[in-house]
């Protein structure tokens, strides 16, 4: 038996395996999509009428003209980049901490990622009663260290509400992405710190010049897992703030829900989420392309 002719029956094999995982995601995640995208060339509301009408791209057209959708999107954009840069800087801070050899670092790294492992809506409660400006624990804090002298409504000005619902889901998931960092680290080989140090380089440069082009992979994909739990957030702010206050924590998740659920417009509520999904898949090819040229510039 030739190489090519081995060669060609592993493909064949692997294809073969592949067609279970493949119908299911086709099940799970393909018909859903292009189930809405269908959804959304109509007119279907159960306030208003209970026949779907078909009215082409009309709901795309009104979605290009809804103030509110728009400030739904810059919400969850702002809302998801700093997240996610605290998250990354935070957890690179953790991750380095926990790659270096001590006493007890089995258990530190098993409570590190008690945060990630606890239920949103549980955190998101607990941190509403943090927040809170009449018994919350921040404020008590605040007060006795002399730093404000009456309470902060936290969860009652816009710009202190998308602060407190941004440092709730840092507190959550940056030992998510300290997790995924940290097995980044631990591939790389202590040879090359050791020939490095040798070379006269400091900590700081071996981080610059070795740690940081090394992990850039594992960065990427980490940010990308984080970009698509962040941009549909729903739990966490539904609880804290329920998108308040007026309207200045409502994210695009939020928004959907209320469209479809609340007003029962279902085909304008289908196209949000087919706006949504295409501006996520954007940003998954964006990344690929990344990855693809840092790839190539490694081998080169």
């Amino acid at each position: 038996m030739t190489q090519d002719t081995l060669r060609s029956r592993e493909q064949r094999t692997g294809w073969i395996l592949l067609i279970p995982a493949m119908l299911v995601l086709a099940l799970v995640f393909a018909y859903p999509i292009l189930r809405a995208f269908w959804l959304s060339l109509f007119t279907e509301n159960l306030g208003t009428n209970l026949e779907p009408v078909f009215s082409g791209l009309r709901n795309y057209q009104r979605m290009a003209l809804d103030g509110r959708f728009w400030q739904t999107i810059a919400n969850t954009s702002i809302f998801t980049v700093v997240a996610i840069t605290l998250e990354l800087v935070l957890g690179m801070i953790i991750a380095l901490v926990l790659n270096q050899s001590f006493k007890g670092r089995g258990a530190l790294r098993t409570i590190a990622i008690i945060p990630w492992a606890l239920p949103t809506a549980l955190i998101a409660l607990t941190w509403t009663w943090i927040f809170n400006d009449q018994y919350g624990v921040l404020n008590d804090i605040l007060l006795r260290l002399g730093l404000i002298t009456t309470g902060v409504n936290w969860l009652g000005d816009p710009t202190l509400a998308m602060i407190a619902t941004i440092a709730a889901d840092v507190w959550k998931t940056t030992s998510f992405m300290a997790i995924l960092l940290l097995a980044g680290l631990q591939s790389i080989s202590e040879d090359l710190y050791e020939a490095h140090k040798i070379d006269g380089a400091t900590p700081w440069q071996s981080f610059q010049q070795i740690t940081l082009p090394l992990l850039m992979p594992v960065i990427l994909i980490a940010l990308l897992f984080r970009f698509a739990q962040s941009f549909g957030v729903f739990d966490l702010v539904q609880v804290m703030t329920a998108g308040g206050p007026a309207g200045a924590t409502e994210m695009v998740s939020l928004y959907i829900y209320a469209t479809v659920m609340r007003y029962l417009d279902f085909g304008y509520g289908a196209a949000l989420v087919v706006v949504t999904f295409l501006i996520l898949i954007a940003v998954v090819a964006i990344a690929f392309l990344i990855r693809r040229q840092l790839n190539a510039r490694t081998l080169g």
